[in-house]
């Protein structure tokens, strides 16, 4: 059986798109901070974690979620790497 990236905690750090533009920070405590070229902190809000899932919400209300494949990424469309 596989091991979640939940179980790990692999999801915390820089995620970023290939071209760099969008960069999700998932912080502990199950914040994060998104920033948009050189717009920092343009989204900031909460996250969970389930299994291989993430659901955001921002401090807006804004709500969106993702899924981890492979140590990819997949968000709202977008396709973010974690960085080294």
């Amino acid at each position: 059986m596989e091991t979640t990236i939940e179980e790990t905690g692999a999801y915390i750090g820089m995620w970023v798109t290939e071209d760099g533009y969008i960069r999700h920070e998932l912080l502990e405590g199950n914040r994060y901070d998104e920033a948009r070229g050189n717009r920092k902190s343009a989204y900031q809000g909460t996250y969970k974690v389930t299994g291989n899932f993430i659901y955001y919400k921002d401090d807006t209300g804004f709500t969106a979620d993702g899924e981890f494949k492979n140590g990819i990424l997949y968000h709202a469309g977008m396709i973010l790497y974690k960085e080294k």
